[in-house]
């Protein structure tokens, strides 16, 4: 048998109270077997009576578990228990040994009593049992007076521990204008007491702060809303405090408590406004394409994907000519170009512009509708463009026999501007460096300067630039492309030098060479050259020509018996003419030599021999040809020095006043020659001068009018082609390298109205402030005649040359 000892702690007197029960249980069932409260050994003896047919045997070491209450604040040691055997008579002969969990160090036992303390603080949520073992030896002899035994001891719980919120703070999201009641999360907390023990671990949530937000389930800890039509855009974070209480909420419980920061996530309930109904742009006319022009917003108090915004242009008159973007990043919409202005021909555009969310909930329809309209009035303003060439390009064929000055094309341009300014034309001499043409600079006429020849330059492309006179610094261009076409102005010719041999021992017939020819022409049906001798050699003995009709042609021999000896080089003249029109031929010369041959055919020498002279010559008759040959080179040598030599003088008569003689230098140049410039006779007697010879020219240029005649009609004057005129004049004073500084011609191609310089023109001068009278004109003589016409007081009209 086993009893415990009593306990010292009040905070021990539940565990005693049990265990006091435990005991009472154990002697009622003592009572109840031997039928009378006798003690235990009586109990023994009468089970162990012969009269019963079943005996139990007696166990005098029995042992069970222990109870002691957790947290001991005192000073002395805890007791816990008491162990004792039968077999101690009180003498201190009985040793008894605690071993196992804790013994030693956390539980220690009295060898002589048995009594158990307890001499470290005891927490059961760290440890809630230790089991040990018990033993009682002899304390003589060391011998096991029982078997050894195990028993347990128990920590009993207080309530010691509060709830915790091992996952606190929390974070919590619900989407905003829920219902009452939409769950949000579910908090828990965990309290470390005994839960099988009283009502320790048994906890109680309710709400500290959020109300009336938000509610909590005492027994779940679930918190759902508890208000409805939360707005998010009235206000988006909330805090709420959640308490957890033990012991069932019950006065003297201990509490904990944790936050839970709920925050309200955006849902599409608020429809877009733009907060401008009316927008006012500008854009400048030479905007380029996909250039900006504005933004537009419409407001969204929403966020996120319930702020996405489509733009687009519903309406007015400008949707062909303008676009319209959303920004991704601000939700804003972007009106951009779509085609070019012009502020000539519209000068203000109107839009409607819609803004709508694309992203839509069903359940919030009713608060629409989401999207919205505003209208944006768009001003185009004029700027200064450069002139615009119409078309854009230009394709001209042109044959390469055209005159110098000819008019092949009008370039057309014009100021795409309002005030619709002058034009000058011009060519980029980068793009015709040879200037073979020139743009006449106020209509545009595209005209040649120069010859073209197709075999040289078959293609030109050139720019022609445009300007405005206002504004020099507007220019535009167009690109011109020029084809010259082909004339048969080119001659065949034989393709490469011909050199043939004939032997002597070649017969009638014999082919001695293939010839053929080439010409720079390139006519549209192709070559074709008809060969023939030429005229002075039709009837020629000795060879004659077959044409082969594919641009080639044989020449054949006419006769045998040739002789180095009689002539040994022939030189056969070949007629050459193509099928242009005109058509055009050339004289080609085939040099045919004389040469012995094997009877083969192979040459063996084409040297004439030496002819030996069949008489001798006499020695007078050589000494005469000698002093002829020497006269002859004497004479020679006289001519060519009197011409080297050779010098007109000035003759000067000595009665001529030489002071009289007026000399006048407008330029440089000339020195000497300018005193035979000018003759004092025609000044003493002008109608004597013109009537006798003909008068005295420099010699350093020719006559104008005569240079000029070979390229320019006589008629061109009459008929004012007058661009022809200066075209022809300014090509031959650019050939002629020989012409003196002088005579270069001064072409002014701005004069007019447009010029810097003004107008160098007296045309007009009669329209003018000034009064100018040129009667006295007429008293100036026959040569002041035709400007007494032009500017004297007449009743006709003034002719224009």
């Amino acid at each position: 048998t086993w009893t415990s000892g009593r306990m010292s702690n009040a905070k021990s007197w539940l565990g005693l109270g049990m265990s006091l029960y435990f005991w009472g249980l154990m002697d009622l069932t003592t009572t109840v077997l031997s039928g009378n409260p006798t003690p235990q050994g009586k109990l023994e003896a009468l089970l162990s009576d012969k009269s019963q047919s079943h005996q139990r045997t007696k166990r005098s070491w029995v042992w069970n578990q222990f109870f002691v209450l957790e947290e001991y604040t005192g000073t002395d040691p805890l007791y816990v228990g008491k162990l004792h055997s039968d077999m101690d008579r009180g003498d201190g002969s009985i040793k008894y040994i605690l071993s196992g969990e804790g013994a030693g160090m956390v539980f220690t036992i009295d060898d002589t009593t048995g009594d158990i303390h307890a001499i470290q603080r005891l927490d059961r949520e760290e440890r809630a049992q230790y089991t040990l073992r018990a033993q009682a030896l002899d304390r003589r002899t060391g011998r096991p007076m029982e078997p050894e035994s195990e028993f347990i001891i128990k920590i009993q719980d207080i309530n010691d521990n509060e709830p915790k919120f091992l996952d606190g703070p929390y974070v919590a999201t619900v989407p905003e204008m829920s219902p009452v009641g939409t769950s949000v999360i579910q908090v828990t907390a965990t309290d470390a007491d005994d839960p099988t023990y009283g009502n320790s671990a048994r906890v109680v949530y309710s709400i500290l702060q959020g109300q009336p937000y938000f509610s909590v389930d005492s027994k779940t800890g679930v918190i759902r809303t508890a208000l409805m039509n939360m707005d998010r855009e009235a206000k988006e974070y909330y805090e709420v405090i959640i308490q957890a209480k033990d012991m069932g909420g019950q006065l003297g419980g201990l509490a904990g408590t944790t936050t839970v920061n709920i925050t309200l996530s955006d849902v599409n309930d608020n429809p877009p406004r733009f907060p401008q109904k009316h927008y006012q742009m500008s854009v400048l006319e030479s905007a380029p394409i996909s250039s900006t022009v504005g933004r537009v917003f419409a407001k969204d108090l929403d966020e996120g994907i319930n702020a996405e915004m489509k733009y687009t242009i519903v309406d007015g008159d400008g949707a062909d000519a303008f676009d319209i973007n959303t920004d991704p990043n601000f939700q804003v919409g972007i009106i951009t170009v779509k085609k070019p202005l012009s502020f000539e021909s519209k000068k203000s555009y109107t839009l409607k512009v819609e803004g709508a969310n694309p992203h839509l909930e069903m359940r919030f329809l009713n608060l629409g509708p989401f999207q919205d309209t505003t209208t944006v009035h768009i001003s185009v303003e004029d700027v200064d463009e450069p002139p615009v060439f119409e078309p854009g390009f230009y394709f001209v064929e042109v044959p390469e026999d055209v005159a110098i000055g000819t008019t092949i094309q009008i370039i057309s341009a014009k100021d795409p501007d309002m005030t619709n300014n002058s034009i000058r034309y011009s060519i980029d001499r980068s793009s015709d460096p040879g200037r073979f043409f020139y743009v006449d600079i106020t209509t545009g006429a595209l005209m040649t300067a120069r010859p073209l020849d197709r075999e040289e330059f078959s293609w030109h492309n050139i720019t022609v630039l445009a300007m405005e006179m206002n504004n020099p610094s507007q220019v535009g261009s167009v690109s011109v492309t020029i084809k010259v076409l082909d004339v048969n102005d080119n001659a065949p010719e034989f393709s490469r030098f011909y050199e043939a041999f004939v032997c002597e021992n070649a017969k009638v017939g014999q082919l001695i060479q293939t010839v053929s020819a080439v010409d720079q022409d390139d006519p549209y049906n192709g070559q074709h050259f008809y060969y023939s001798l030429a005229p002075e050699a039709a009837n020629n003995p000795n060879f004659t020509i077959r044409d082969n009709q594919d641009n080639t042609a044989r020449i054949l021999t006419r006769r045998s018996g040739f002789r180095q000896q009689e002539q040994s080089v022939f030189y056969l003249p070949i007629l050459i003419a193509d099928s242009g029109q005109p058509v055009l031929s050339s004289t080609g010369t085939l040099t045919i030599q004389v040469c012995s041959c094997d009877d083969e055919g192979h040459v063996m020498s084409c040297s004439p021999e030496a002819y030996m002279l069949p008489v001798s010559l006499s020695r007078g008759a050589l000494i005469a040809i000698l002093a002829c040959i020497f006269v002859l080179l004497v004479l020679v040598l006289l001519i060519l020095s009197m011409r080297r030599h050779r010098k007109q003088p000035y003759i000067i008569d000595d009665e001529e006043n030489i002071h009289e003689n007026i000399v006048r230098y407008d330029d440089e140049g000339g020195g000497e020659e300018d005193t035979e410039a000018f003759d004092i006779a025609a000044m003493w007697n002008p109608r004597e001068a013109q009537a006798g010879a003909a008068p005295k020219t420099r010699q350093d240029m020719l006559p104008e009018i005569e240079s000029l005649s070979r390229y320019v009609p006589q008629t061109c004057a009459v008929n004012s082609t007058v661009h022809s005129y200066v075209l022809a004049k300014l090509y031959e004073a650019d050939m002629d390298l020989w012409a003196p500084p002088f005579d270069s011609l001064q072409t002014y191609m701005f004069e007019g109205d447009g010029s810097v310089a003004g107008s160098l023109s007296s045309l007009q001068s009669a329209t003018s402030d000034s009064e100018q009278s040129f009667d006295f004109l007429t008293d100036w003589g026959p040569r002041f005649r035709k400007l007494a016409e032009l500017y004297g007081a007449s009743e006709g009209p003034a002719p224009l040359w």
